[in-house]
C-alpha cells in the first residue's frame, strides 16, 4: 500500500473550520432568502424541519445546531433567491441545455411555473396548470396502465408517498420503481429473508449503550455527517469502532465538532475508528469470513479451556436455524482465499474479530459499498450471521442498522410505494376505496429501464429525483427515452432528466419542504420516516419561491383526479386540503405501526413505528433467524484480470446524490474538479501513467457493448491495489444495466470491471 504522503488527501478533521467554510460558500453561491437563517435554526427539531439531505434520526433533545455541513448545503440550495423563469426558457432550447454540466443547470435556480415542452421549437413554453393536468389525464387514459411508470425519489413526504401509490393501484399498476431500487433495495431482499424485517433493527438508544460500532462501506463524513456527534459521544464512553472500506474517508477517522468552542478554537480532536481496515472493493463477505473462522475458533477455545461460551448459544439454538452448515463453510474456507479476496491481513481481520468477541454488545452499520454489489445479498448475509452468532440482533445496545441517504426512501416503502404486492395490504385497500387493486408483480428500476428500451413503457411520471442521470447505461437510457410517448417531472430545480423528454412532456414546479405549504384547510404539516424507523412530523415556513407553484401532494392529486374515473370514496380536494385527512388514511391502512398517527405527529425524536426482529419474532419463512451460507467469496460478481480493475463510484463533499453544490471534496483534498480518476500510486507506476495524464474508462464486461467515459485526470489516492475511484453520477455510463444485484436487482455501481483507456 502506497503512503498517505503520496497521495492526494485532506490534512485536517471532518467537521470543524472546513465544514463552516463549506457552507459559507453554498450561501454565497446560492443567495438564500432570509429565511434561510430561521430554516436552519428550526432544522431537526421536534415541531420543525425535518431536513431532506439524509434520513439519520433526529433526537428529542437537539443540539443547539441540529444540522451538518450536508443539511445546511441542502437547505440553503433550496430557498436560494435564483429563479428558472419561464424567460430562461424562451432564451434557451433544450437541445443547447443537454450540452451544460449538471451544476450549471441547477445553478439557474427555483423552477417558478407549470411547463410544457414543444418540440416544434424545442423550447419548454409556459402552461397552466389545469392544461398541465387535463393533458396528463388525456395522455394516461389512452394507454394500457401496465405500460406507465410511476417513480418517486426518497424526499417526498409519507402523505404524498401513499397517495401516490394509491393513485397508480386505482390507474391500473404496481409500477412503483424508486431511488431505493438503486441503493438498499439489497437491505430489503436480504434482511427480510434472514431476519424477516426488511430494515434496520436499531433505535437511537442502542448507540448509548453499545460496546462497539462496527462500519461496512459507509462514507459517514460525505454522505451522513450528523451520525457523528453519537459516534464520538460512543467513543468519548469507551465504545470501540472498527471500519471496514476501501476508501479512507476523514468521518470515520478523525472529527472536530463544529457546535464545541474547545474543538473549535484547539487542536483537541477525537479519533473516530479504533482500526480502519481498507478492504478490497467487493471483498467484505471474505472479511467477514475471516473475523467468523476467528470467533469460533476463540469458542472452542473458551469451551476446552473455561468451559465458557463466546457464542450465545442459547440464542442460536432457540432463535436460529442454519448455523452448523455456516460452521461448516468457514472450517472450509482456507485463510489464504480470504486474504486474497479480502485484501486484508489475518492479524488485522483476528484484530476486528477480537475486538467484537471482547464487545458484549455491538452495531453493525454499512452502506452502498454492501449494496451495491452483484452479490450484495451474500454480503448482507454473511454480515447478519456473524451478528447472529452472539445475539446481537435484539438485545437493547446491539443491532444492524443501513445508513439510508434519501429523508423519506425507508418511508415511502412503509406506505405503499413498492412494485411488490406481497408487501401491500391490498385487501385493506380495496375495502377502503372500493376497487379491485393490481395483483400483478411490478417494475422495479432496472426492468423499468429495460421495458422503456423495449418500447414496452409508454409513460414516465417521476416525481422527484433526477431519474435518467441516477441510473445504469445512460447513453442507451437516454436515446430509448424519446421513444416514449408521455414524461412527467415533478421538481424545484432543472436537471438532466427535464432535458430528455417524451413525445409530450411536462416539467411541473413543487414547494421545496423547508416552504410553507398553505391549502384550503390552513398550513400544513407533513411527515417521514427515518432510517431508525421513527416518524417525525415537519412544517416548513419560508415564503414560497413563486405564488404558481403547488404541493407534491397537490400536484399528484391534481394529475389522479384528471385521470380516475369518479369514485366516492377518493377525495382528491378533500386530501389536499387538509393532509391530516390523508394521515386518517394511513392509519386505516396500516393500523399497527401508525396508530393514533395525528396525535403523534409532532413526539420529540419521533414516534417509533415498531420492529419485528428487535423483538426477536422472526417473520421469516422457517420462523426463526436464518444463518445463510455465502455461495461466493467476492460480491463484484467478475474474476481479476490483467488490466481490469475495479471501479467504485463515489459521491463528493459537495454533492447529495446528482445534486452538485460544487466542485469542492474537500475530505479527499479534491478541488476544482469532478473528472478525476482515483489510483493507487503503485497501480499507476505499474500501468506506466502518470499522475495528471488525462485517460478514459472502458467496462470490462463480456457483452460486446463499448461503454467509455473520457477525460479523467489520474489522481494518486489510498485504495487498496486493483480498484479505482469516480465520481457519481458521471461514471454511469460504464455500469450495464445487467450489472446488478442478483437477488435484488440493485445496480452494482461499487464494483464495476472497467480497463484504463489511455
Amino acid at each position: 500500500m502506497a503512503e498517505e504522503d503520496d497521495t492526494v488527501h485532506y490534512t485536517g478533521a471532518e467537521g470543524g473550520w472546513g465544514s463552516v467554510r463549506g457552507i459559507v460558500e453554498t450561501g454565497l453561491r446560492e443567495r438564500p432568502s432570509l429565511a434561510a437563517l430561521d430554516t436552519l435554526r428550526r432544522q431537526n427539531k421536534p415541531g420543525g424541519f425535518m431536513c431532506v439531505s439524509c434520513a439519520w434520526t433526529k433526537p428529542a433533545k437537539p443540539h443547539t445546531f441540529e444540522f451538518c455541513e450536508n443539511g445546511a448545503k441542502a437547505t440553503l440550495w433550496e430557498l436560494t433567491t435564483r429563479r428558472c423563469t419561464p424567460d430562461f426558457f424562451a432564451k434557451h432550447t433544450v437541445t443547447e441545455l443537454k450540452g451544460w454540466k449538471d451544476y450549471d443547470l441547477e445553478q439557474q435556480g427555483r423552477l417558478t411555473h407549470p411547463m410544457r415542452y414543444d418540440r416544434a421549437s424545442d423550447k419548454y413554453v409556459p402552461c397552466s396548470w389545469d392544461e398541465a393536468f387535463a393533458g396528463i389525464g388525456r395522455e394516461l387514459r389512452a394507454i394500457d396502465p401496465g405500460a406507465a411508470v410511476f417513480y418517486s425519489s426518497g424526499r417526498a413526504s409519507l402523505e404524498t408517498s401513499y397517495l401516490y401509490a394509491l393513485f397508480a393501484r386505482l390507474y391500473g399498476h404496481n409500477n412503483l420503481p424508486d431511488s431505493s431500487n438503486m441503493c438498499h433495495e439489497t437491505t430489503s431482499v436480504a434482511l427480510k429473508e434472514v431476519i424477516g424485517s426488511s430494515v434496520g433493527t436499531c433505535v437511537l438508544a442502542d448507540f448509548e449503550l453499545c460496546d462497539a460500532i462496527f462500519f461496512f462501506g459507509q462514507n459517514t463524513g460525505s454522505n451522513s455527517p450528523r451520525l457523528l456527534h453519537p459516534l464520538q459521544e460512543a467513543v468519548r464512553r469507551g465504545c470501540r469502532i472498527v471500519t471496514f472500506n476501501p476508501v479512507r474517508e476523514k468521518g470515520l477517522e478523525v472529527f472536530k465538532n463544529p457546535q464545541s468552542p474547545l474543538e473549535m478554537l484547539t487542536p483537541k480532536e477525537t479519533q473516530i475508528s479504533t482500526l480502519y481496515l481498507q478492504v478490497k472493493a467487493g471483498g467484505d463477505i471474505a472479511a467477514i469470513m475471516g473475523m467468523i473462522k476467528h470467533v469460533l475458533a476463540a469458542e472452542d477455545c473458551s469451551w476446552r479451556e473455561k468451559r465458557q461460551h463466546v457464542l450465545d448459544v442459547d440464542f442460536i439454538e432457540q432463535h436460529t436455524t442454519g448455523f452448523q452448515a455456516v460452521r461448516a463453510k468457514a472450517e472450509a474456507t482456507g485463510w489464504d482465499e480470504i486474504e486474497r479476496e479480502s485484501g486484508l491481513a489475518r492479524a488485522d481481520l483476528e484484530q476486528a474479530a477480537q475486538i467484537y468477541i471482547d464487545a458484549p454488545r455491538s452495531i453493525a452499520m454499512y452502506g452502498m459499498g454492501l449494496t451495491q454489489q452483484v452479490h450484495g445479498f451474500d454480503s448482507l448475509a454473511m454480515l447478519t450471521n456473524l451478528w447472529l452468532m452472539k445475539g446481537n440482533v435484539g438485545r437493547d445496545g446491539t443491532g444492524i442498522s443501513p445508513v439510508r441517504g434519501h429523508s423519506n426512501v425507508q418511508g415511502q416503502r412503509t406506505v405503499g410505494i413498492s412494485e411488490k404486492p406481497e408487501l401491500v395490504p391490498l385487501d385493506r385497500l380495496a375495502e377502503q376505496f372500493g376497487f379491485n387493486p393490481p395483483r400483478d408483480k411490478g417494475l422495479n428500476t432496472v426492468d423499468a429501464c429495460k421495458k422503456i428500451v423495449s418500447g414496452e413503457v409508454r409513460a414516465f411520471i417521476g416525481l422527484g429525483g433526477n431519474f435518467v442521470r441516477a441510473i445504469p447505461e445512460r447513453e442507451k437510457m437516454e436515446a430509448a427515452w424519446t421513444g416514449l410517448r408521455l414524461t412527467v417531472q415533478i421538481a424545484t430545480k432543472l436537471n438532466r432528466s427535464h432535458l430528455i423528454n417524451g413525445e409530450v412532456a411536462y416539467l411541473l414546479p413543487c414547494l421545496g419542504r423547508s416552504e410553507e405549504d398553505r391549502q384550503a384547510g390552513g398550513a400544513q404539516a407533513v411527515t417521514m420516516e427515518d432510517s431508525l424507523s421513527c416518524i417525525h412530523g415537519s412544517i416548513g415556513k419560508a415564503k414560497p419561491a413563486s405564488p404558481d407553484l403547488k404541493s407534491e401532494l397537490a400536484i399528484v392529486a391534481g394529475i389522479a383526479k384528471a385521470t380516475l374515473p369518479p369514485n366516492s370514496r377518493v377525495k382528491w380536494d378533500d386530501w389536499t386540503a387538509d393532509y391530516a385527512l390523508v394521515r386518517d388514511l394511513i392509519e386505516a391502512t396500516y393500523p399497527e405501526e401508525f396508530h393514533d398517527f395525528n396525535q403523534r405527529v409532532f413526539t420529540p425524536g419521533g414516534f417509533y413505528r415498531g420492529n419485528s426482529a428487535r423483538e426477536r419474532v422472526w417473520k421469516t419463512d422457517s420462523g426463526k433467524a436464518q444463518f445463510t451460507v455465502p455461495s461466493v467469496m467476492s460480491s463484484v460478481g467478475f474474476a481479476d484480470a490483467p488490466g481490469r480493475y475495479r471501479l467504485m463510484t463515489l459521491r463528493s463533499n459537495d454533492q447529495f446524490n446528482t445534486t452538485i453544490y460544487g466542485y469542492s471534496d474537500r475530505l479527499r483534498g479534491i478541488e476544482g474538479t469532478r473528472d478525476v480518476l482515483l489510483m493507487n500510486p503503485e497501480d499507476i507506476a505499474a500501468a506506466g501513467l502518470t499522475a495528471g495524464q488525462v485517460v478514459g474508462l472502458a467496462t470490462d464486461a463480456e457483452d460486446g457493448v463499448d461503454r467509455q467515459v473520457g477525460g479523467l485526470s489520474v489522481t494518486p489516492f489510498l485504495l487498496p491495489r486493483g480498484c479505482l475511484g469516480a465520481y457519481y453520477p458521471e461514471m454511469n455510463p460504464l455500469v450495464p444495466l445487467d450489472h446488478h444485484d442478483e437477488q435484488s436487482k440493485t445496480p452494482a455501481a461499487k464494483g464495476v470491471p472497467v480497463r484504463i483507456v489511455a
